[in-house]
């Protein structure tokens, strides 16, 4: 069987103020240009990714790379990072399939399992969320919804919207689920991860959560990064804040981003201020936070991990290009 090739939804590329009274200025013309451009270079470099993973892998490779006898692609595109609470051990979804990332050697895929994973998250011990798109020899819809593992990623069961949603971006905070689904530009939340409240309409790349509270959440959107104080149902852009691609709060006043640049940054304050902290080489992929000074990303060169707050990064993975 000839595996379909990897499909990468990038973020929406139009982007205003939803659902919220008055008037908030725009950002400088040049921050608008610099996400743009950044969405466009993401399209691109996506294209190019295709095009070589489908001439490695060849007519047959998918069904092959199963049995040994075809190319693997490995980690061909990170979506998202986590960690595990409970052993320490850090996990990277990707286009093929989740893998443990050790501190040294190999990653390793878990299960066997080619299957697209988005909107990674883990929510505690061996416990993780997901969205994506099926391994294709599963026979499963082309949108997965809301999947859920108790086992470290092993094994996954379908927990809500299969076929209907693709979430991009999920956080499981304050005994709720946050999912951005790709598929209705929609922030939505779930108590029970079944039934679900629509909230803002807004493209997004990246959402975060305050540890603080449910009501406060910064979406990185192409005018900027946006907070909302709400609940997600109506966002503002933040005045001044420097473009963001991808965001992570584990601590209230730990607030990180990364721009399309690669620079990492900090805001101690909800978003009004920020600080650079240091940056990393490639075209950023996913950024996550475990504490106040514990950050990992991941670009199209690598995976990186950082024990000072992101002011210098520890290659943990190279990814080949």
């Amino acid at each position: 069987m000839t595996r379909p090739a990897p499909r990468r939804h990038p973020p929406g590329t139009k982007t205003r103020r939803a659902g919220s009274s008055g008037t908030q200025p725009p950002p400088p013309a040049r921050d608008k240009r610099r996400i743009a451009t950044a969405v466009l270079l993401l399209l691109l470099a996506v294209g190019l990714v295709v095009v070589a993973l489908t001439r490695a892998l060849g007519s047959d490779g998918d069904s092959e790379s199963r049995t040994g006898g075809g190319a693997d692609p490995g980690i061909a595109h990170v979506h998202g990072l986590g960690v595990d609470p409970g052993d320490k051990t850090l996990y990277a979804a990707t286009h093929f399939g989740v893998f443990r990332i050790p501190a040294q050697g190999a990653p390793t895929r878990i299960a066997d399992r080619f299957q697209d994973t988005m909107g990674f998250t883990v929510v505690g011990p061996r416990h993780f969320l997901g969205s994506g798109h099926p391994d294709p020899l599963e026979g499963k819809p082309p949108n997965l919804g809301l999947i859920e593992s108790t086992d470290a990623g092993e094994t996954w069961r379908d927990r809500s919207l299969s076929g209907q949603a693709d979430f991009h971006s999920l956080q499981a905070a304050h005994g709720q689920v946050f999912g951005y689904n790709s598929t209705s530009g929609t922030l939505m939340v779930s108590s029970d991860k079944v039934t679900w409240d629509k909230r803002a309409a807004l493209p997004m790349a990246d959402f975060a959560v305050s540890p603080a509270g449910p009501e406060v959440l910064i979406a990185t959107t192409e005018n900027g990064p946006a907070k909302s104080a709400d609940g997600g149902r109506t966002f503002a852009i933040i005045d001044g804040a420097p473009p963001l691609l991808f965001v992570s709060w584990p601590e209230p006043g730990a607030l990180y981003g990364i721009t399309p640049s690669g620079a990492v940054v900090l805001s101690p304050d909800q978003g009004k201020t920020w600080q650079q902290q240091g940056s990393l080489d490639g075209r950023p992929a996913a950024l996550t936070a475990t504490d106040a000074t514990t950050v990992y990303a991941a670009t199209d060169t690598g995976i990186y991990e950082s024990t000072n707050a992101g002011k210098t990064f520890t290659p943990r993975y190279h990814i080949k290009r």
